[in-house]
């Protein structure tokens, strides 16, 4: 069973001594996880095999878009607990504990999460292991990576002291510090009762802080994460589809989602309809969790539901666009602003926008479109498409506005302004940023999701 473990329940076993620590990997977890581990006192070191993002983050570069990380590492570069180095530099034999925190795309044939990260850090690894060491899994991994994680370094160093836990994360795009530094809970996985404690004391600083920390078998912890994201997934695809019963009826989806979140049961967070989810985590997840789940003679029929159900969601905001300018977009210019999959990050994987836009340039459009930070990104992503400098630029001459991301910059937009730059005062909103009644009073045809148009005649 899960022994959920709080200050005081079990303090005589925590030490509270200050740890070293690698982070393999310096991708969104594991820069995040590292800099914010270096900010509770540790001394973190990051290892990665890519030179031209070493050198970039030698200068103060940071790789990724995240709000408060570049301050973050700075400010731990500076004090020394933070440091970034190469496998061929680094004495990794010297760590009490090595986060291993690479990738695991999906497969493109059957969306099994790809491993090959994972094991090729364990077999680098474990030659160099010297002492005990806590080897612990924080990418996403499914059920039986970390047995296998053991095998390849006990195989490979017979003669290594070390254990292996499982550390999944839950860190948001966008609020990945604060969710770093203040977690609904820390899961550990492990059966052993040393790497338990070398992990309390790791997260001791949050444990005094009255974090949770749930600590349970290492293949329970493994399928927590998914289990954790599949079900966020669901409730996302589940208010969507409700989105498209309440605008076959005139219904007003944001007062359904206060309603039914305002059950304690159910709450209200992931409730907002939209285009569907996308990012580094539901979409890999849910898609992996499935895979596991057949593998065990186990199919899971919600979840490949709800994973049918946002493929088919980011087809059908497309033709909801395509309806709103009339029916037919050939010839016609659209302006769009945001193309990452949620505000607060550049992070363009599984975007809908991957889906909708092209869709709108087999349609016949062209899209002009702007976002604050995920165009270099997204270039590469989305040919054809002709990128502007701010969120107005895109609009001029446009014959509709689509929002797609919800960045607080397109929250107040001068509503007067875009009338006078859209050949037609039209507005697509699938992001629900603003309300009925003042595009009603702005004079706008304004389309939204789960809500009675405005002004449509």
């Amino acid at each position: 069973m899960g022994q959920a473990v709080r200050p005081g329940a079990d303090d005589t076993n925590i030490e509270g001594m200050l740890m070293k620590i690698a982070m393999i990997g310096t991708g969104y977890v594991g820069l995040v996880s590292g800099a914010c581990f270096a900010d509770l006192g540790h001394t973190v070191v990051c290892i990665d095999n890519d030179e031209d993002k070493l050198a970039r983050l030698h200068r103060g570069e940071i790789p990724i878009y995240e709000p408060g990380l570049e301050e973050l590492v700075k400010k731990n570069v500076t004090t020394r607990r933070l440091s970034f180095t190469s496998w061929a530099d680094d004495d990794i034999g010297n760590q009490d504990a090595i986060f291993i925190a690479v990738g695991t795309p999906p497969s493109e044939t059957d969306g099994s999460a790809d491993l090959s990260a994972v094991y090729a850090v364990a077999a680098e690894l474990a030659p160099r292991l010297a002492g005990y060491t806590i080897v612990v899994n924080k990418s996403t991994v499914p059920v039986g990576t970390g047995s296998e994680v053991e095998a390849i370094i006990g195989k490979t160093n017979p003669d290594a002291d070390f254990d292996v836990a499982s550390n999944p994360e839950f860190l948001r795009e966008g609020s990945a510090i604060d969710d770093f530094m203040k977690p609904d809970r820390v899961v550990v996985g492990t059966d052993s009762e040393r790497a338990r404690e070398v992990m309390r004391s790791i997260y001791r600083p949050l444990i005094l802080n009255e974090t949770p920390v749930l600590i349970t078998g290492r293949t329970t912890a493994e399928i927590i994460k998914y289990a954790n994201n599949a079900f966020l997934a669901t409730k996302v695809t589940f208010i969507n589809e409700i989105s498209d019963i309440c605008e076959a009826v005139g219904a007003d989806v944001q007062d359904v989602s206060k309603g039914i979140g305002l059950d304690s049961r159910i709450g209200q967070k992931f409730l907002q309809a939209g285009a569907g989810f996308g990012g580094s985590c539901f979409p890999k997840d849910a898609l992996s969790l499935t895979d596991t789940a057949r593998k065990v003679g186990r199919p899971t029929q919600i979840v490949e539901s709800v994973i049918e159900a946002n493929t088919e969601r980011k087809r059908r905001m497309a033709d909801k666009v395509i309806a709103a300018c009339g029916g037919d977009v050939r010839g016609k210019t659209l302006a769009v602003l945001g193309v990452t999959f949620k505000p607060n990050t550049d992070d363009m994987r599984d975007a809908p926008s991957l889906d909708i836009i092209p869709l709108l340039q087999k349609a016949g459009a062209t899209i002009r479109a702007f976002d604050p930070e995920g165009m270099q990104q997204a270039k590469p992503m989305l040919p054809g498409v002709e990128w502007g400098t701010d969120s107005y630029e895109v609009m001029e001459g446009a014959a509709a506005l689509l929002i797609l991301t919800e960045w607080n910059a397109f929250r107040m937009l001068d509503i007067n302004r875009v009338k006078t730059l859209l050949t037609q005062p039209l507005i697509v909103d699938l992001r629900n940023i603003y309300t009925l009644a003042e595009m009603e009073l702005a004079g706008v045809t304004y389309h939204s999701v789960g809500r009675p148009p405005v002004g449509a005649s």
